[in-house]
């Protein structure tokens, strides 16, 4: 009989387990996924004329970009991101180097003369900030440095030069400066001769500004310091106290924007003033800087007029009884009477006339048909009407830097999507033209690997859709490629198709690169804008869903490889299209996004908000405010699945205040049932154009290209597979 002894049996167990620790090796613990942080919520009542609405995140608000919660919230959102896109560096990092690898670091514009010296801008290998110079009687002269801003930036997170004017006899440079990245310019002063900068100093003020024939009057204009309005136009006198400078005109209707400039002949200080749908200019000869602003002709709703002047006449770009504008003149004689203008280009339903350019013999027209934008020259007494040349289907060629009129010789610019922006002289007694420059692309880039194509893309009510393509040579249309689709389509302003060498990545990997020319913009002429804006502002998303839908269809691009990118208003379009299609996307970037309309809308106070009113319309009255409503996308976030999201703002930002992107993430986050990626980050030292430095910015889109394929089913190498 065998006694069992339940001690022994124990410790024979025990001594086993200890074996059995002591040769197996330990197990790694993985680590704990990072955790997005978690928005408190406040619920908060924004009151309005139509009604009560409640907001949770409006806490997040802090105008003085000071509270300790707020600044903590948004550190938080930086941690989570940097920790999410960690395991992204190295691609990252690869899609950098080829992206600064294309750079000609120490590239240079094509100086343009003005009077005696021709200006450019270049910049130094490696250097984050261009260098302003000039030479005097010729290209090959010795250089003069005026302005250096890599040293102007020591010391400085942003740093960015806005606009500069050299007084009329050449010696002092006026020139803006902004080391915050809010667009509020400082205005300061620099001898050429003796390469001093002047005690005088004017604050808050866009960079807009012009000489008198003095050499020492700068008109200038000035902002509202809260609302960043340009509400007045000030004159300031070398050597004076810019505190005391003179008011020479106040906005009252804080629906305008004001500018001030030279006419194109040098002869007359003007001012313009524009709102969405009505403008207005006044202007005093730039000798007599004492004298009173006459106006041009005065303002109407409904009545858009720009104008600059030659000889004896003011030559005008006008809609009056003409949607897609048209182009009319008056003498000097009889300025002040719109019934004295006399017709000089009529309009055209099929062309949108979008600028001009005048010189002594011809004039310069540029203008868009069939959605492309390109240049007519005009002779002024006789001679044929002519268009300027173009070696693409789908491209953009532009009026370029102009500063003399007494001249034969048109600087423009052309790009397409696979050409690198180009600057030629065109003789326009001739027509033949000069290559002065094509931006060189290292790295082995070739054009001839690349196919640019038009498509047009049917809309659900039947319009079609102009869609500007690029892709590698040898791309098949078999529904397998992956799509990275950008819009804008909002202020009238129009998309072309352009070259951008970072997207040639990409585009390297197998993505079809894709402008959808949406309702908004101005591609198709004033109508396009009009049906694309206000009461009609759903237009903008439908087209753009409807145009992925095509591409889809037309095996341009696989449904579950397709990407969408916007910012500021295309940040808009970016957050209504998360909210109405979220399953036709992979992915969406939304840079510095429109998301908050009706609360912005609502208050006056916010930078810009009544300049906005004739684009979306005042939410105050009910119409607008429940249309408004319908499409807002932060008051539609819903519990739905949403596809992976990257939002990025900035703290500074005067155009989108950063507190909209931020409370919209932070809805998603509490609303959203799928587990996809959603990630905002913040820029702490800049504002609504981003980093202000030349190759951060190229960090940016690198982050921005990895984000997108890392959400790729198998992410794209560390090394560029081209075919």
């Amino acid at each position: 009989m065998i006694r069992f002894d339940l001690r022994a049996l124990c410790l024979s167990m025990f001594v086993a387990l200890l074996i059995g620790c002591a040769t197996q090796k330990p197990q790694p613990v993985a680590p704990p996924a990072p955790q997005p942080p978690v928005a408190a919520v406040h619920p908060f009542a924004v009151q309005s004329p139509n009604g009560v609405r409640i907001d949770n995140y409006y806490w997040l608000r802090d105008d003085s970009r000071s509270r300790p919660d707020v600044l903590a919230y948004l550190k938080a959102e930086n941690t989570y991101y940097a920790a999410m896109t960690e395991h992204t560096k190295p691609l990252q990092d690869t899609l950098y180097n080829e992206m600064i690898g294309r750079l000609k670091q120490d590239d240079s514009t094509v100086p343009v003369k003005y009077k005696h010296f021709y200006y450019y801008t270049r910049y130094e290998k490696g250097a984050e900030y261009p260098v302003y110079a000039r030479r005097y009687g010729s290209e090959n002269a010795a250089e003069q440095v005026m302005l250096d801003g890599s040293v102007m930036a020591h010391g400085h997170d942003f740093f960015q030069i806005g606009e500069q004017k050299i007084s009329p006899n050449e010696q002092i440079l006026a020139y803006a400066e902004d080391t915050v990245g809010r667009r509020q310019y400082t205005i300061r002063f620099k001898d050429m001769t003796t390469g001093k900068t002047l005690p005088d100093e004017i604050r808050n003020t866009p960079a807009s500004m012009a000489w008198a024939d003095d050499n020492k009057t700068l008109f200038y204009v000035e902002d509202d310091p809260i609302t960043l309005l340009t509400v007045r136009v000030k004159k300031h006198t070398l050597g004076s106290d810019s505190a005391k400078d003179p008011v020479v005109y106040e906005e009252r209707d804080h629906s305008y924007y004001l500018g001030v400039d030279r006419s194109g002949d040098g002869k007359y200080i003007v001012i313009d003033e524009s709102s969405t749908l009505s403008s207005e200019i006044r202007f005093i000869p730039a000798n007599q800087p004492r004298t009173h602003f006459r106006v041009l002709a005065p303002r109407e709703h409904d009545l858009e007029y720009h104008a600059d002047h030659t000889g004896r006449r003011w030559v005008i770009r006008t809609n009056w009884n003409a949607q897609n504008f048209r182009l009319m003149q008056v003498d000097d004689a009889h300025v002040g009477y719109k019934r004295r203008w006399h017709e000089l280009v009529p309009t055209s339903k099929a062309v949108f006339i979008g600028g001009f350019t005048l010189f002594k013999d011809y004039l310069a027209i540029g203008e868009r048909s069939d959605g492309l934008q390109r240049i007519l020259i005009k002779p002024w007494h006789g001679g044929r009407d002519y268009f300027v040349e173009s070696d693409d289907g789908d491209y953009t060629a532009t009026i370029g830097d102009n500063r003399e009129q007494d001249t034969d010789t048109l600087r423009y610019d052309f790009s397409s999507l696979v050409t690198p922006n180009t600057v030629y002289d065109l003789d326009m007694k001739t027509g033949a033209r000069t290559l002065k420059k094509r931006d060189a692309v290292l790295g082995g880039y070739d054009p001839a690997n690349y196919i640019a194509e038009r498509v047009w893309a049917p809309a659900r009510d039947g319009t079609k859709i102009p869609v500007s393509l690029l892709y590698r040579k040898g791309f098949k249309r078999d529904g397998s490629a992956s799509l990275y689709q950008y819009g804008y389509g909002a202020y009238g302003i129009s998309i072309d198709p352009r070259f951008s060498s970072p997207r040639i990545s990409l585009v390297d990997r197998g993505f079809v690169y894709a402008i959808a020319h949406v309702r908004g913009g101005e591609e198709m002429g004033r109508d396009w804008y009009e049906n694309g804006k206000l009461l009609h502002k759903k237009n903008t998303f439908t087209d753009f869903i409807d145009v992925t839908d095509y591409l889809v269809k037309q095996g341009y691009a696989a449904k579950d490889k397709t990407f969408a990118e916007g910012g500021s208003a295309g940040g808009l379009l970016m957050g209504a299209v998360a909210n109405m299609a979220p399953q036709d996307y992979r992915g969406i970037v939304a840079h510095v996004p429109f998301v908050d309309i009706v609360t912005t809308m609502l208050d006056e106070s916010i930078p810009l908000t009544t300049n906005e009113f004739d684009e979306w319309g005042n939410p105050k009255d009910t119409l607008y405010y429940n249309y408004m409503l319908s499409y807002s996308p932060y008051d539609n976030v819903v519990a739905q699945t949403y596809p992976a999201m990257l939002v990025t703002t900035s703290l500074w930002d005067s155009q989108v205040q950063y507190y909209e992107p931020t409370k919209w993430v932070a809805k998603l986050r509490a609303l959203k049932t799928d587990k996809n990626p959603l990630l905002l980050k913040i820029n702490m030292e800049a504002g609504h154009g981003g980093a202000s430095g030349r190759y951060q910015r190229y960090r940016d889109v690198a982050e921005e290209f990895a984000f997108v394929l890392d959400q790729l089913p198998k992410a794209a190498a560390a090394t560029n597979p081209k075919p």
